[in-house]
């Protein structure tokens, strides 16, 4: 990490900048998947556990995104996407978001401890940990599969939310795990294929800038084929049932879809149209996780009356 002082902006940091510092795009994703794992999860919840289960993972998610936002300043400056967040702009001190994310990381898994079970406290714990310390400040500057094994962090949520209902792993939790694992690499390379020059700029070594784009969209096809069984065998657990099965076969067909279209395209096809195609399957991945992780809602929600799980 390179040593960044806050410059002198005009202004000083407001609320809206510390919270942009959590990271709060990721975070409600965060807490969507481990909302829904808890929800799913066999054991029922007393509303006010469950909250306070949330909010914890939330926090954490926080913590991370703090934490990550502190090591990459250096290479956030670097890069138009990022180059507006709080620290590189100079509205926010590295040291305060040091500061703000040890602390909320603390918080956050204590009271997880005391509120709910060890499992998931030590759970939410480790996903801090392989964000901020495996990913962030290992894995992102020294190796392109720096999203396989990084992605790990993000899918550790509806694990963690499994964990705050049941106070333990199971099957059904791996397999949530699984499915962001797999979804992770060809989403975030399909980004990468129209901010290449983001990456490049910032010496991250991506996939797309040490192997070129033919490579990356060799990878984002396997990934996407690997990913679909996956998807598809929660449909047979205790939490799948028609409608997720449903869901999984349409969504899993349009994402295979537009990586085959991704594969069959080449830099020329690419840079003729904007990058079309490649940002048209970034969007199709968005919409994949939470078609994914609605029905599995839907699954337990309709059960009562009979209309979910087989």
């Amino acid at each position: 990490m390179t040593d960044i002082s806050a410059q002198d902006t005009g202004r000083e940091a407001g609320m809206g900048d510390y919270f942009a510092l959590l990271k709060p795009r990721v975070m409600s994703l965060v807490i969507f998947t481990a909302l829904v794992g808890l929800l799913v999860a066999p054991v029922p919840v007393h509303p006010y556990i469950g909250f306070v289960g949330i909010l914890c993972i939330a926090v954490g998610a926080g913590a991370s995104g703090a934490l990550n936002m502190w090591w990459d300043a250096d290479i956030d400056v670097k890069m138009k996407r990022t180059a507006k967040r709080p620290i590189p702009s100079g509205r926010v001190a590295p040291e305060e978001a040091l500061a703000i994310g040890l602390t909320l990381s603390v918080f956050s898994v204590v009271l997880l401890a005391l509120a709910t079970n060890f499992v998931a406290a030590g759970l939410l714990a480790f996903t801090i940990f392989f964000y901020a310390v495996v990913y962030s400040m290992w894995l992102k500057r020294s190796t392109p599969q720096n999203i396989v094994i990084g992605g790990a962090a993000g899918a550790f949520p509806p694990m963690v939310g499994w964990a705050v209902a049941t106070g333990s792993v199971s099957v059904e939790s791996a397999l949530m795990f699984a499915l962001i694992f797999m979804w992770t690499p060809p989403h975030f390379w399909a980004l990468a294929l129209f901010v290449k020059s983001d990456y490049g700029n910032a010496g991250v070594p991506m996939l797309t800038v040490t192997h070129g784009r033919r490579v990356t969209r060799n990878h984002i096809l396997g990934y996407t084929l690997a990913l679909v069984p996956v998807a598809l065998g929660i449909a047979f657990t205790s939490i799948g049932g028609p409608i997720y099965l449903a869901v999984a076969v349409v969504m899993n067909a349009w994402f295979l879809k537009g990586a085959v279209a991704l594969w069959k395209r080449d830099d020329a096809a690419s840079e003729a149209d904007n990058h079309a195609v490649e940002k048209r399957v970034f969007r199709i991945s968005l919409y994949y996780l939470f078609a994914h992780f609605s029905a599995l809602l839907a699954e337990t929600a309709l059960a009562p009356w009979g209309l979910g799980g087989w």
